[in-house]
């Protein structure tokens, strides 16, 4: 009986490889796609086909994009003494989703394909401050500096993104560093 399913196990195991896409939810859309609503499978697939034949990375900021530049690379109105460094592509959506941040980014996908050229570039072209979005860690922590330390000859001011106790979250479930750079960065009220 299993033998027979072979393409629709080759879906779930496709679907399963997606971050946070379990077996069950994988089984649940595959035979959603495939039984109840296949237009919906269509759509995805096509939508899926035609994002990897156009996304490339923006050769500025390595942002998302379908051209060689991004639109926000593009958009003259975004302040260029403000520099955003993020980890991944998707964390600009999600700061363009809230449109709280009116300049440009920088994607730091690894210390390891760090393109130094690029941020030297900004420095170069009037960036007065960067701010770092980056998760907190002790590794992080370390790149702010690296990268402190490699832009040293550029007068730049250097903040990162506010840290510490979420709004409505208790304390016994905020973890330790958390809670630390909360009670070292408080505020007078």
């Amino acid at each position: 009986m299993q033998g027979s399913l072979d393409k629709f196990n080759k879906l779930v195991d496709a679907l399963q490889e997606l971050p946070t896409v379990g077996k069950k939810s994988a089984t649940r859309l595959a035979y959603h796609m495939l039984m109840k609503d296949t237009f919906v499978g269509m759509k995805v697939s096509h939508a899926i086909e035609e994002a990897l034949g156009c996304l490339r990375k923006c050769s500025s900021c390595g942002g998302m994009s379908e051209d060689e530049l991004c639109f926000i690379c593009c958009d003259e109105s975004r302040d260029e003494t403000l520099l955003c460094i993020v980890e991944n592509a998707k964390d600009i959506l999600l700061l363009e989703d809230n449109g709280l941040f009116s300049g440009k980014y920088f994607v730091l996908e690894s210390l390891e394909e760090l393109d130094f050229s690029g941020l030297q570039k900004a420095a170069n072209n009037g960036v007065c401050e960067i701010v770092f979005a980056l998760t907190p860690s002790i590794a992080n922590d370390a790149i702010m500096l690296f990268i402190e330390d490699k832009l040293s000859d550029y007068d730049i001011n250097y903040t990162r993104i506010a840290q510490g106790v979420p709004t409505g979250v208790s304390l016994e479930n905020v973890d330790l560093l958390s809670l630390t750079r909360a009670l070292e960065d408080r505020v007078k009220v």
